[in-house]
Order: structure tokens, then sequence, then C-alpha cells
């Protein structure tokens, strides 16, 4: 498989300060392309994200699968041959260096779908919070107890082949995009597997876990996407 047909996905709503970071840290001999999907910022995101490099799409409905769909039908449009498609946070809680390990089971070992795994890795204090941990916990329960699918995190961090994500026919809109993903892999027979990766504080404040609404309502719809796929 050509590491130049891997593209990255960034959902980003008002990450003027982050995102240069961001997409400067992605390896560019490995990524052919980085996809900014502004998903309706009132700051300089836009300008920042294409002054890095960055191609950089507009989706006003407000969700971070919206932006991710958004993204995912850019590259159906554009670059339909794309073999790998990685999805990144733009707050830079991700380390964007460890893309390589992120996908080396794509290339190395024929896996579907790699998720960063912040439980494996190094987790810097106060980047998760104790509703954030208690609900990749729970949710890794209920996936393994429900579809026999053995994760231990919803990490954003993620890469899967193109053709696989297509075929997983991903539909959430907001909160539940990321357990969607896994989800629907169990249930298709997906090869998945994790990697560990680092997490950080992440730069400016958090919409959903910063939140007492926002983590209320992300648990939620995150149980309620486990449960309604049965």
């Amino acid at each position: 498989m050509n590491s130049a047909r891997c593209k990255v996905i960034i959902p980003a709503l008002n990450e003027e300060e982050a995102i240069t970071k961001v997409i400067k840290d992605i390896p560019d001999s490995i990524v052919s392309e980085v996809i900014v999907v502004d998903n309706g910022s009132s700051d300089n995101t836009k300008n920042e994200a294409e002054a890095a490099g960055a191609t950089v799409l507009s989706e006003p409905l407000r969700g971070y699968g919206a932006a991710c769909l958004r993204g995912i039908a850019y590259v159906k449009d554009s670059a339909a041959d794309t073999d790998i498609i990685v999805f990144l946070d733009a707050d830079y809680s991700d380390h964007p260096e460890e893309l390589p390990s992120v996908i080396k089971p794509i290339l190395e070992d024929n896996i579907d779908l790699v998720i960063g795994s912040r439980a494996l890795g190094e987790s810097e204090k106060g980047s998760l919070t104790p509703v954030q941990a208690f609900g990749n916990w729970l949710s890794a329960k209920l996936l393994d107890l429900i579809y026999n699918a053995k994760f231990t995190d919803l990490g954003p961090f993620r890469a899967i082949k193109f053709n696989k994500l297509l075929a997983l026919n991903m539909q959430d809109k907001n909160y539940g995009w990321t357990v969607e993903m896994q989800v629907k892999a169990a249930k298709q027979k997906l090869s998945f597997t994790e990697v560990p990766v680092k997490y950080r504080n992440r730069i400016g404040k958090s919409k959903v876990s910063g939140t007492v609404k926002g983590s209320i309502l992300a648990g939620y719809k995150i149980l309620y996407t486990i449960f309604k796929n049965i």
C-alpha cells in the first residue's frame, strides 16, 4: 500500500491557537493531504490552517461527526483511490508525530482499523477528566460484552482503510461518531487493533468534556449508539 495515499481529516471548531501545531507535527513524508474541516469557527482557525498548508473545508452544521462526514465526502469525490484515512483532533491533545505507529498495523499486517489508545499509552495529568476515563472504560466493557470487541478506548486518533470506512456507512453527526465506527467495525467483522498513544492537555477549553452539559450529552449519545446497533 502506497503511503502517499494516506490523508488526514481534522475536525476543527475555534482552534486557532492549536491548529498550526497539529498540522506542522504531521509527518508530511507519509501524508499526501491534511484536510481541516472548519465546523463554524468564529476565530481565525480557517486562515491558520490554510497558512500551515492544509486543505480547509467548511461544514456549518455543528458536530464532530458532521465535520468528519464532510471530510470523507471530499476525499471520496477528489481522491477515491486513497488507501488510509487518519482522524486527529485539532486541539493538540494528540501527538501527530505518532502517526507512523498508528498506521503501521495497516501497512504491515493488513489490519482494517487501528485505534490510538490513550489507556494503553501515557496520558498527561489532567488530560482525561474522570468522567472521560470512566466513560471510556464503561464503553469498552459494553463493546466487549455485546459485540465481543475488545477495545480499551474510544480515542479520536485512529486510522482506517478508506474502502472499509466507506463500507461502514457512517451516520452519526456528533458525539457518537467514534463509538459508531467501532460498533460497526465489530459487526462487519473488520480486523482491528489498538496501539498505545500519548495524550496531553489540550490547548484551549474543550467543547465537550469542558462543560457539564457536553459531558452528559456525549455520555448519553455514546451509550445510545452502542445499544441501538444491537
